[in-house]
């Protein structure tokens, strides 16, 4: 059985309101859904890791084979829980220490 070969990724909420995790994941995995549908969405494997709520940053994780659909639906992300919103990239790794390492 092969091994499935993950990529964090951290990523910036810029947004007027402070959203909570649960609103935020909602957001990418309807972003997701919507540009790829249920099976795209279930390839990605999704999951939060850490969330810092001061300086809005997120980490997640996903499958490397999904990356370029990751990114694409969360270029797509124009709302979190109904207040404008835009996510940025702001690193992609292969390892947790080298992501944090990246992003300071």
């Amino acid at each position: 059985m092969k091994r499935v070969k993950r990529r964090y990724l951290a990523l910036q909420l810029e947004s007027e309101t402070l959203s909570s995790e649960r609103e935020f994941m909602d957001a990418v995995w309807a972003s997701l859904t919507k540009l790829y549908g249920e099976v795209g969405a279930s390839l990605a494997g999704l999951v939060l890791i850490n969330f810092d709520g001061e300086r809005k940053i997120f980490v997640v994780r996903s499958s490397l084979a999904s990356l370029s659909m990751v990114r694409a639906s969360l270029a797509a992300v124009t709302a979190v829980a109904g207040k404008a919103a835009s996510v940025h990239v702001l690193s992609v790794s292969g390892t947790l220490k080298a992501l944090y390492a990246n992003i300071g």
